[in-house]
């Protein structure tokens, strides 16, 4: 599973936000685009694995708080179980940037998905019925 499909359930399952948001923007008399990974009511959140090309998810962030007016965030994707020399650099800028900034296990990820129905399962007693018989079955 790659770093889009890890975004989306972070985004969506997690963080509670929109996935891939389009944000245009006029530059040289062009029209442009960013693509913003997750963006919820307050945030844009820019997403990347704990490799290099992650560097520049700061950049990415702020340019998009910037035409969105929310807070911007970063988050890494863990998928070694320790912070590597990626992972510490993004995390040093955006702490002296002042943005937010997370970290989420790969491995964690991948099975809150799997699990997403239990936590969305309708509880029996919210509904006042007696639900002892219920249980035995």
């Amino acid at each position: 599973m790659g770093e889009l499909e890890l975004a989306a359930i972070l985004c969506s399952l997690i963080l509670g936000g929109e996935a891939e948001v389009r944000h245009p923007y006029s530059a040289a008399y062009d029209l442009h685009y960013v693509v913003v990974d997750c963006e919820t009511d307050t945030t844009v959140y820019e997403v990347g694995l704990d490799k290099r090309s992650s560097t520049d998810s700061l950049h990415q962030a702020l340019f998009a708080a910037h035409l969105t007016g929310k807070a911007p965030g970063v988050v890494m994707i863990d998928t070694n179980g320790r912070e590597d020399q990626y992972e510490y650099q993004v995390r040093m800028v955006a702490e002296a940037a002042g943005v937010a900034y997370l970290v989420y296990n790969k491995d964690f990820l991948l099975r809150w998905q799997m699990t997403d129905y239990l936590r969305n399962y309708p509880d029996p007693r919210a509904s006042g019925e007696d639900v002892s018989l219920m249980l035995l079955d």
